[in-house]
């Protein structure tokens, strides 16, 4: 007769849960696609990691949440050394639409989604959004005006509120 071992067994905590009780927020403050993409792939490595997220889009950053120009991003080369480009270039008709292009070749070649598509998997992977108040009174914006899953309008006080105790990353 064989005897079954009825002794709970002790399963070791090696600490490689994606449970966390970080937070971390983004300030996304510019509206070009060169601009958008490093807030966005950080908090979504971050959620990865299971950290709270929160992305809070103030001036330019509003871009990437109205729903009139969250899809019509741009890169220039203009004012950016790092292109590695000579920055009368940049003046020429047709170079923006180039290098826009461009640079949307080479995010969807590594299956990358657009800022869109990757907000919405971002909220859909327990990201929160925010919009500036101040920066929404400014460009004569409303709710209407903004991507659904923005959770809110709020000013600086309520932002503080919400970043209480959060590591903060200004992009």
């Amino acid at each position: 007769m064989t005897t079954i071992d009825t002794t709970p067994t002790t399963v070791p905590d090696f600490g490689d849960t994606n449970e966390t009780d970080r937070k971390i927020c983004f300030i996304l403050s510019k509206g070009t696609l060169d601009m958008a993409y490093p807030g966005l792939i950080m908090a979504n490595g971050a959620l990865g990691e299971g950290i709270e997220v929160h992305l809070f889009f103030t001036f330019w950053g509003m871009d990437m949440i109205n729903l009139k120009t969250m899809d019509h991003l741009k890169f220039t080369i203009l004012g950016n050394p790092a292109t590695h480009m000579p920055q009368g270039l940049g003046g020429l008709p047709g170079m923006t639409a180039m290098a826009t292009h461009q640079m949307k070749k080479q995010i969807a070649d590594l299956d990358v989604p657009e800022v869109p598509e990757f907000l919405q998997l971002l909220v859909d992977s327990g990201a929160h959004l925010w919009a500036c108040k101040m920066s929404v009174d400014m460009m004569h914006l409303d709710e209407a005006d903004l991507l659904d899953e923005v959770e809110g309008i709020i000013n600086v006080a309520n932002f503080m509120e919400i970043s209480e105790g959060a590591q903060m990353v200004f992009v």
